[in-house]
């Protein structure tokens, strides 16, 4: 591994269900099976290989949404607002990983943890042998694993974060978006949060305390503090202390038990006569086809 390499990390579930809302339904395989997000999948795929040409990447899967997760152990009610993945999206997402794999690119998934949490092992481990990460995600809580060296990248959007592109959106650094969520809780997630406190609320308690630890420690010197509302701020802080505890058990990515899910690998040579047969009883047609072969040689 070479010094400063840069590590691809994709948190794949995003653009899978991006391909299954936006690729025509009707798109089937030989078999009758619905391949429309398989098949957006892999375009995006196939864009990102073929721009970026990545020498070390990975993908990461939400195995599914299990009340058996970790958090979902913490907080019953986490992500209780999703609906299940309906069966016909759950075999794509299996037909996403093995053409990932036919590709020779390492995928992981878990069932205790989310691809949040593999995506923040993989970073870890970048960190580890001194390499940089791209983040390839729509998920603002991802821009908590950034590293001084590292980007947040929402592809389809063309949008990069650095750190201080993190500061300059959020008001807070990136190690501090966890603490940032916890106090306003994440309705996508169904994470409770102080109610009436916001994200600019929540930036000026964090840029002044440095942390929730802090800003718990020091409640009675918030309603001193130069905005609007300080002393309404304090109470609320005072009367959700238990949802501020209960919150952030939730809202941080990567736990060091996270790296014994998942067993890092590197990207090998894919095994074309695989793939190939793959795409074939996958229904990707010969213009598909041939431009995987034309890439991959």
């Amino acid at each position: 591994m070479t010094e400063n390499a840069t590590h691809y990390l994709v948190d794949s579930s995003i653009y899978v269900f991006r391909a299954w809302f936006t690729m025509p339904e009707d798109l089937v395989d030989p078999e009758g099976n619905p391949v429309n997000a398989l098949l957006g999948f892999s375009d995006f795929v196939y864009q990102l290989l073929s721009g970026e040409k990545p020498e070390h990447i990975a993908f990461a899967f939400d195995q599914s949404l299990s009340r058996n997760s970790v958090r979902n152990q913490i907080y019953p009610d986490y992500k209780a607002n999703r609906d299940p993945a309906p069966p016909e999206l759950k075999a794509q997402f299996e037909f996403c990983r093995e053409f990932i794999r036919h590709l020779g690119i390492p995928e992981y998934a878990s069932e205790a943890y989310e691809a949040d949490d593999i995506v923040g092992a993989l970073v870890h481990n970048a960190h580890q042998q001194q390499s940089n990460a791209i983040i390839l995600t729509a998920d603002k809580d991802l821009a908590q694993l950034l590293g001084p060296n590292d980007l947040w990248w929402d592809y389809a959007r063309q949008t990069r974060m650095s750190p201080a592109g993190v500061e300059k959106k959020f008001g807070v650094r990136p190690d501090q978006i966890a603490d940032l969520l916890a106090i306003t809780g994440d309705k996508v997630d169904n994470i409770p949060g102080i109610p009436g406190v916001g994200i600019k609320t929540a930036a000026n308690l964090l840029c002044k305390f440095q942390t929730l630890d802090g800003i718990i420690e020091n409640i009675d010197d918030i309603p001193r503090m130069k905005f609007r509302g300080a002393a309404r701020t304090a109470t609320l802080v005072k009367e959700h202390l238990s949802v501020l505890e209960l919150s952030r058990q939730l809202t941080p990515i990567f736990s060091e038990d996270a790296l014994s899910e998942i067993h890092v690998g590197s990207k090998t040579h894919p095994d074309q006569g695989a793939l190939m047969k793959f795409l074939e009883q996958r229904g990707f047609g010969q213009a598909r086809c041939d431009r995987w072969q034309r890439l991959l040689n």
